[in-house]
């Protein structure tokens, strides 16, 4: 195993220890979460009762094929813990996210969660976000006028493909991967872009995280609210 994939291993196995029988457990997505998910499933082995609430049709279908039982949403009023990755974050606990296209329905869940814990390699920790481009989930019909509006804001935007084609995310939407430079004031940032009709959601996320745990040379180092 590679250093990157260690550290987000030790990552996950250090996260999992917040979870207690009878939680109801957000799972994210993405090559970090991966690492989360087959703990949860090794909690529920040793005979743990947890319930859980995916963040992506990915996410869902691993925890089918690893028997972990899920739970509706909407059948619920808050989640005890999430556990998901970030594609950068600061030590102000602002995060981007959305690289793996699930941005949406991991906002949704880090929105109702008690506790969100991000889980990282060390090569997630930047000093100001922007060097990784900003996902924006965009309605079909809205996404020329996205664009234009994004220019107005400063920002770059390209309609994200995956093998040659738009990518559409599980709600049926397009991303837009916006470059804004390295990112001043996330939190105006994060204004502007929920002001713009069309944008049905966006990968900066402020104000939600309650933990970092990233692994760096085989030290655990938090980051708290």
């Amino acid at each position: 195993m590679d250093t990157a994939n260690n550290e987000k291993k030790m990552a996950a196995l250090e996260a999992v220890k917040e979870i207690k029988d009878g939680m109801t457990i957000g799972l994210g997505t993405g090559s970090t979460a991966y690492y989360a998910i087959h703990a949860v499933a090794e909690l529920i082995r040793q005979g743990m009762t947890l319930k859980t609430v995916p963040t992506s049709e990915q996410t869902k279908q691993m925890s089918i094929e690893l028997g972990i039982p899920m739970v509706d949403i909407n059948s619920i009023d808050s989640i005890d813990v999430t556990i998901d990755g970030a594609d950068e974050f600061t030590q102000n606990l602002e995060l981007i996210k959305g690289g793996g296209g699930a941005l949406l329905r991991e906002k949704i869940v880090a929105s109702i969660t008690k506790k969100q814990i991000i889980i990282t390699d060390s090569s997630k920790m930047v000093h100001q976000l922007g060097k990784f481009k900003v996902p924006i989930e965009v309605i079909p019909m809205a996404c020329s006028y996205v664009m234009r509006q994004l220019t107005a804001i400063g920002g770059i935007g390209l309609v994200r493909t995956k093998e040659g084609k738009d990518y559409i995310t599980d709600q049926g939407n397009l991303i837009i991967d916006a470059d804004f430079g390295l990112i001043e004031h996330p939190a105006v940032l994060d204004e502007q872009l929920n002001k713009i009709v069309g944008i049905v959601e966006h990968g900066l996320f402020i104000g939600l995280a309650h933990k970092v745990i990233m692994i760096r040379d085989g030290e655990t180092i938090t980051f708290s609210a």
